[in-house]
């Protein structure tokens, strides 16, 4: 990252996000995506008691001037669709899954941002992403917590793995 994104709120917090996931063995890089510098990190789990099946996890973090709904859910779309397509392995359903936490963080946000991300999880089969907007101005992070009916076996996951790397917990 350059020396002006990192003295920013929002290029601090991804600093510190990129650090978080590199401390739980999450692979990271960053990628140009449209000229936005994006944090990519990933990692693979394997549980029985997910019915024995492989979680791919990916983290997407980038820093925008503002974050509307339009805004996050476009981009949460954009990395469900990165991550099916960098994936590799097994075609997804098969044993297999993705997990996915799109995150923008920026100084300008508006609170039905957050409010659309902390609602619920978005599913499509066999890929789940827990969308998350963060308000440097305000230090507040907002994404789902709960235990959503679809995909509940990886709950407590999600909940574990957003607390360690957005909250520092």
């Amino acid at each position: 990252m350059d020396a002006q994104r990192e003295q920013s709120a929002p290029g601090t917090y991804l600093t510190f996000v990129e650090r978080q996931l590199t401390a739980d063995g999450c692979a990271t890089r960053w990628e140009d995506w449209a000229g936005v510098p994006v944090l990519v990190g990933r990692r693979a789990d394997f549980r029985m008691r997910w019915m024995a099946t492989r979680l791919h996890l990916f983290t997407v973090a980038a820093a925008v001037p503002e974050i509307t709904v339009p805004v996050v859910s476009g981009f949460t779309d954009q990395v469900m669709r990165y991550a099916k397509d960098t994936k590799g392995g097994l075609p997804v359903g098969l044993q297999n899954g993705i997990g996915a936490f799109p995150l923008l963080v920026s100084d300008r946000v508006d609170p039905a941002a957050v409010r659309w991300a902390e609602e619920q999880q978005r599913v499509k089969f066999a890929c789940m992403t827990r969308p998350v907007v963060v308000d440097s101005s305000r230090q507040y992070v907002g994404m789902y917590r709960g235990k959503p009916v679809l995909g509940r076996v990886y709950a407590s996951y999600f909940n574990q793995k957003g607390s360690q790397y957005f909250y520092g917990q």
